[in-house]
């Protein structure tokens, strides 16, 4: 899933490396280019148990000795012999997957274990990758949170103009999401925020066209911002024992769906007021809505718009965007189909179980990052539309209602994870037979 797919096996302090010497030149620079690699990484939306493995490996291979600690925010390094071991603090905030980056950062870290070049040339080469232009144009970017949202639109089974609702609804996320990551001061804001400008404007059009799919176009258009990849992380996280990492995250995501469930709570009865006024002062607007149904090609159209979308949303490299287009169908598609056989719990976990052994193969195959292809072919199968209608039925005081959901999340959540660890571990494990 990480960059520790993409590093080598073998190597420690005592294969042909030189052991650390206190005041060695070269042992000073394989330290801070493992400190400022454990940065980085975090940065750009590693996870805790995947962290501290590429870490570790990495610095085994530099001929250092050391552990690693890793949470939302933290991350602790401690290096050398236990009696004489310098810890590091590093103060981090929790980044969101970019692909590109962790990319980049796999082949630095590869160069530097097999030698091509040194720590402090890769030390160089991440300072001179964080000062670097984002990959893609803000314009870019914009029009991938609409398309996401029109695709998402597209598997909730809506009407023809419900879509293009769904688009407007995903333009105004992006608006917002991109102005208050400006400042420090307004990121927190950003999910409340979010949540009830577009649940104001969509059940103001649904009043006003009498769609009655207020909700389904306002989960269409906050889709991005909905934290059932971080809810996943974290189960994985707790399920691998890293117990500090995945319950703060684990809060997070809770906490992030509560913000959204408020904005939304609040939109709805704003919108739903606005929408009564403007129906009576135009009636004529009713006629403007589209009632069509969705064809049935649209849903494959989706599902080929989306993974695109995604690849712009994550920074993913553009030479991969065919290969996350076939992970994040293959993970649909065997979720669809065995979750229509077998029931929707079994079928989360065979789509996780799919994309992981497969991405983790093709980063064996192609010496690339197994989370390329990963995450993507995971974001289409998150829980997260659940959550959030489980937290607007219990602020709708549909307390029975709400508690079901929640319990579905918990099961659909740790169905995932348990499919990304079993494809971890049958990936391995041919591997193994091979050699």
């Amino acid at each position: 899933m990480l960059p520790v797919d993409a590093i080598p096996d073998g190597g420690s302090a005592s294969a042909g490396v030189p052991a650390e010497m206190p005041g060695d030149r070269q042992s000073l620079a394989a330290r801070r280019f493992v400190l400022q690699l454990a940065r980085a990484l975090h940065q750009h939306g590693t996870p805790a148990h995947r962290l501290e493995a590429a870490l570790t490996s990495a610095a085994g291979q530099l001929g250092l000795q050391a552990e690693f600690f890793s949470t939302p925010t933290s991350i602790m390094v401690g290096i050398g012999e236990l009696e004489q071991q310098r810890v590091h603090l590093l103060r981090v905030e929790p980044g969101e997957p970019n692909l590109g980056q962790l990319t980049r950062l796999a082949d630095i870290t590869r160069r530097v274990v097999e030698r091509d070049i040194g720590p402090a040339e890769g030390l160089a080469l991440i300072d001179a990758m964080d000062r670097e232009p984002p990959t893609y144009a803000r314009w870019l970017v914009i029009v991938a949170f609409m398309l996401s949202s029109a695709a998402v639109a597209s598997f909730l089974k809506v009407r023809t103009g419900d879509v293009a609702v769904a688009s407007l609804l995903g333009l105004v996320t992006a608006v917002i999401s991109l102005t208050t990551a400006r400042w420090a001061t307004t990121r927190p804001i950003t999910e409340p925020l979010a949540a009830f400008v577009v649940t104001t404007i969509a059940f103001a059009l649904d009043g006003v066209l009498r769609t009655t799919s207020g909700y389904a176009t306002s989960l269409a258009g906050l889709v991005i911002l909905l934290p059932g990849l971080t809810f996943t992380v974290a189960l994985t996280e707790l399920s691998t024992r890293h117990l500090s990492s995945g319950t703060a995250r684990l809060s997070g995501a809770v906490v992030v769906f509560l913000g959204l469930g408020v904005g939304l709570a609040l939109g709805a009865k704003s919108g739903a007021a606005l929408g009564d006024t403007l129906r009576e002062t135009w009636p004529m607007l009713a006629q403007f809505s589209s009632r069509d149904v969705l064809p049935a090609w649209s849903e494959w159209v989706a599902l080929l718009v989306a993974p695109l979308a995604f690849t712009v949303l994550l920074n993913g490299p553009p030479r991969d965007a065919p290969l996350i287009v076939v992970a994040c169908a293959a993970a649909y598609l065997t979720s669809k189909f065995a979750g229509a056989a077998v029931g929707e719990e079994l079928g989360a976990f065979l789509g996780a179980l799919v994309v992981s052994a497969g991405s983790n193969v093709l980063a064996v195959v192609k010496r690339r990052v197994a989370m390329v292809t990963q995450v993507p072919g995971l974001l289409i199968l998150v829980p997260g539309s659940i959550g959030f209608r489980s937290v607007t039925s219990l602020l709708g005081q549909e307390v029975e209602t709400g508690i079901a959901t929640a319990f579905r999340v918990a099961i659909v959540g740790i169905s995932l994870a348990a499919g990304l660890l079993a494809g971890n571990v049958v990936t391995r494990a041919a591997n193994r037979v091979r050699r």
